[in-house]
């Protein structure tokens, strides 16, 4: 037939595609544990889904007869498919060609995955394994983009803006996957992975010494950085972390989160909530197992555990809401913001904002972390920042007062028009009772006839002045509450909230709402 050379032409590209770098490379990649890039793509998205986008792209040889002898397909895996029903889109370097350093088309398709994703406003998954550009190849010619080419980071900045994007590191990540990888409001790696600005050789040029690749960028520093929210023991852990990030998400900023069923009673009352705080103010508790107690059983799922550890950054249901939840955690540095708990909470607060998700934060919060090492770190300016981006939402917010609430600090934990609630533990002040009798009360204490003694008395005295029920009389909180009367409020106030949600659609100024 008269097209039969020209179709045989299409099914030998698209096998050169489907076997990547080829058997040998292949065959290397596994003997270290992991997956082609096809294979990740396969495990992530729901079975038969995936609908390749460019599987023709690559460089062909042919003959003098324009038989084609030889194809080098792009190494940048592109395309459509869904998770648990839900369109999106997915791309990934292919390591077996290059290391994922992106030839001619697999660059091309690389650049266009973000475009992808905000023509069809679809959450986009990158599964990265790779590094970036080099300076191998590129000969003589036509150098470098024309002029009139749109930045390269305006598509990605735009997608944090419009759509879900979640990011894994599955291998070594180096240069411009790095970047895309931080691009991103969730971003997970696996135990045996690395990020990296550059990789070792290059660092060795330009240092004079050379690192191994976990000491640049292993898990264990880009967990506790901030580079990355999660880690992941393995690859398919890693893939079910997205699956599970994005069952938070709307699809874009244009929808509101899917309500999931659930039969956890909306007047569910945990009696353990009643004695979880000590009555010692001295003695800490587990704020993470507070919220498990009022969110809907089996829904929180924790982000950046072990990035800025004073604050607890959670995604969860509330009566099948997805809910944005932080909360202090006394156990690391009493709850007090560092500079990295700043930094989190903003992101974090950012991410909710743009994708619509009711904030609640339980608070104990003694205020903004204080000494040297806090200074250095620039913990007012960050700090500054998180109370700011709080001040600035126009989601839905609810604010429980577990404990202490004091300082600027206490600010980031209330947005406007909150929804504000106080256990009988709670402490409300312009600082904590210890350091304001310290500074209130100095010379008394220092005249006394047994000063340590004189120091405790004013300390009890003053926390009994910080009792939530005097605000409580006086109308400065929406209510004083039983802990266990927790869940029941909130799942009436997100009854209340939700049909305000549908008005919040839509992206920042910057994002076209045309199509």
């Amino acid at each position: 037939m008269a097209w039969d050379k020209h179709v045989d032409d299409i099914a030998a590209k698209r096998s050169h595609a489907k076997s990547l770098g080829g058997e040998d490379a292949v065959a290397r990649h596994h003997a270290k544990g992991r997956l082609t890039v096809r294979e990740r793509v396969e495990a992530l998205l729901d079975a038969g889904t995936f609908r390749e986008v460019g599987g023709a792209a690559g460089g062909a040889e042919r003959d003098e007869s324009g038989k084609l002898t030889g194809f080098t397909p792009a190494n940048f895996v592109l395309g459509f498919g869904a998770i648990a029903g839900r369109a999106c889109v997915v791309g990934g370097e292919d390591f077996t060609l290059k290391g994922g350093s992106p030839n001619a088309a697999g660059l091309r398709k690389s650049i266009y995955t973000e475009e992808l994703a905000l023509q069809y406003r679809l959450p986009l998954i990158r599964l990265h394994e790779g590094g970036g550009g080099s300076v191998a190849g590129s000969g003589s010619g036509t150098v470098g983009d024309s002029v009139a080419t749109p930045p390269r980071f305006q598509s990605v900045a735009r997608t944090m803006k419009a759509v879900p994007v979640a990011s894994a590191a599955l291998g070594a990540v180096a240069g411009l996957p790095a970047s895309r990888l931080v691009a991103s409001h969730f971003s997970v790696m696996t135990n045996e992975s690395q990020v990296m600005v550059a990789g070792p050789a290059v660092v060795e040029r330009a240092l004079n010494h050379r690192p191994t690749k976990e000491e640049l960028g292993g898990p264990e520093i880009h967990a506790r950085n901030g580079v990355v929210d999660n880690l992941a023991e393995d690859e398919a852990a890693a893939l079910a972390q997205i699956r599970v990030f994005l069952s938070y998400m709307p699809q874009n900023a244009w929808e509101v989160p899917p309500v999931a069923a659930t039969d956890d009673a909306a007047d569910r009352r945990d009696e353990a909530l009643l004695a979880i705080v000590p009555e010692s103010r001295r003695r800490a508790y587990d704020m993470r197992a507070l919220v498990a107690m009022v969110a809907d059983q089996g829904s929180v799922f924790e982000m950046g555990r072990l990035h800025g550890r004073g604050m607890i950054t959670v995604l969860a249901r509330i009566a099948g809401q997805p809910v944005g939840i932080f909360a202090n955690d006394c156990m690391h540095y009493a709850g007090a913001m560092t500079a990295a708990g700043a930094q989190k909470l903003t992101r974090f607060i950012k991410m909710c904002e743009t994708f619509h998700l009711p904030i609640i934060t339980f608070i104990d919060e003694p205020g903004f972390m204080i000494g040297p090492d806090a200074e250095r770190a620039s913990t007012i300016r960050h700090g500054t920042e998180a109370v700011l981006a709080a001040s600035d939402a126009q989601v839905p917010w609810a604010s429980i007062i577990v404990r202490k609430n004091f300082g600027v600090a206490s600010a980031a934990h209330y947005g406007p028009g909150a929804y504000v609630l106080a256990w009988p533990s709670a402490e409300l002040g312009a600082v904590p009772a210890e350091g304001g009798v310290a500074v209130a009360f100095g010379r008394e204490i220092a005249a006394a006839a047994d000063p340590e003694a004189r120091r405790r008395e004013l300390e009890a005295e003053m926390a009994a002045r910080q009792s939530p029920a005097a605000r409580a009389e006086s109308f400065s909180m929406h209510d004083l509450i039983d802990p266990r009367e927790t869940r029941p409020a909130l799942c009436d106030w997100i009854a209340r909230v939700q049909p305000l949600l549908p008005g919040l659609i839509g992206p920042p100024p910057g994002v076209a709402n045309e199509r």
